[in-house]
This record gives C-alpha cells, structure tokens and sequence, in this order.
C-alpha cells in the first residue's frame, strides 16, 4: 500500500514521498476510516441477520394438527 501512495504522490503531485511518510499516512488513513467501515460491517451484518430472523418462521414453522 505504500508503494501505491508513492505511486501515486510521484503521478500526480510530481512529488517524492518517503516509506516513513507513506506508512505514517497509511496509519492515520486507517485511524480515521477503519472504525466507519467496522461500524457499517456490523450494521450490514445485523441488516442480513435480521431478515434471517423475520423468515425464520416461515422457513421452519410446523402447523399444529387439530
């Protein structure tokens, strides 16, 4: 990933950025992004769990014989 940075530094800002700089951006990227994109896994999961719920009775629901 930081070579990517670098890459990209060196592109499209015709600038140089070192593998200390490129791994201390890759840090603070992740600081700042990494809970957002946990947070909403967790949401997208509890999303998908809970539609499982709500078909669960109709995928295992017996009628009771009168």
């Amino acid at each position: 990933m930081a070579a990517s940075l670098q890459r990209i530094y060196a592109t499209e800002f015709d600038e140089t950025l070192s593998s200390f700089r490129a791994d201390r951006l890759i840090d603070a990227y992740l600081e700042h992004l990494a809970p957002i994109a946990y947070n909403q896994a967790v949401q997208d999961v509890r999303a998908h769990l809970q539609t499982k719920l709500d078909d669960l009775d109709g995928e295992v629901y017996i009628p009771e014989q009168e």
